[in-house]
């Protein structure tokens, strides 16, 4: 998948939602789906990081994005449903949602785990994706080649003690990504999971605080999955989970 070759227009006005867009993947799939033609719209809780991809998309020549600022953590039924609604009065279309955003608390056996913690990352890690790919599919179902990809984790391939919530969600986030992959299979959205890997993010950092974050690649290295699987030359794959590397 890295020899992955896309063309410079593959995304060429398409517009394409991006969860936790303001750092780390979040902000190198903005970039990188600007610079091959995608309207992308911004959607973090930090405006201020969200503002410098947006600046930083500009200054490159790529198509205007936009920003959403949300907190997926203490978001409701409404704000996802009032998101929609915006999607649709602003560019009445989506054709493209990647489900980037994830909360990680800390590691520790699960009699050890804090309960409020527990709820604060299924929130944002699965609760939030179901809400917004719920309240984003009318507007999926309007693409012609419509894309929904949720992200997944390389310790769903292997169970891991210690990981907690975070884990469990990742698990969940398969499943619900192969159920919708099998109910959506007649429609015009392919519906896929990517495993990025270890890259060098503050959650990686946060995770593995005392691995060398030099070794690791930057996150702008791994984009040809996310090119691929969002564009039109994966219009065969559905319910698949992927490595980015």
């Amino acid at each position: 998948m890295q020899d992955y070759s896309p063309a410079a227009d593959l995304l060429k006005e398409r517009v394409i939602l991006i969860t936790g867009a303001g750092d780390g993947i979040g902000r190198a799939a903005a970039r990188s789906f600007a610079a091959h033609g995608a309207t992308v719209v911004l959607l973090g809780r930090t405006t201020h990081k969200l503002e410098k991809v947006y600046d930083e998309i500009v200054d490159a020549g790529h198509p205007q994005p936009a920003i959403y600022p949300m907190n997926l953590e203490g978001a409701v039924i409404k704000d996802y449903d009032d998101l929609a609604k915006v999607m649709d009065q602003e560019f009445g279309r989506l054709d493209g949602l990647l489900h980037n955003a994830a909360s990680l608390a800390r590691l520790c056996p699960l009699d050890q785990y804090d309960p409020e913690g527990w709820y604060k990352v299924m929130q944002v890690n699965l609760n939030a994706a179901f809400l917004l790919t719920q309240a984003c599919l009318p507007l999926l179902n309007k693409a012609e080649d419509g894309r929904i990809l949720f992200t997944s984790d390389q310790i769903t391939q292997e169970v891991k003690a210690y990981w907690g919530a975070y884990g469990v969600s990742k698990f969940a986030i398969n499943g619900m990504m192969q159920m919708l992959a099998e109910e959506l299979s007649n429609t015009n959205i392919r519906t896929n999971a990517i495993v990025p890997g270890p890259v060098r993010t503050s959650m990686r950092a946060w995770a593995y605080p005392g691995e060398d974050p030099n070794s690791l690649p930057t996150p702008d290295t791994i984009m040809a999955s996310y090119l691929y699987l969002m564009g039109a030359d994966s219009k065969e794959s559905n319910g698949e989970i992927i490595n980015a590397q």
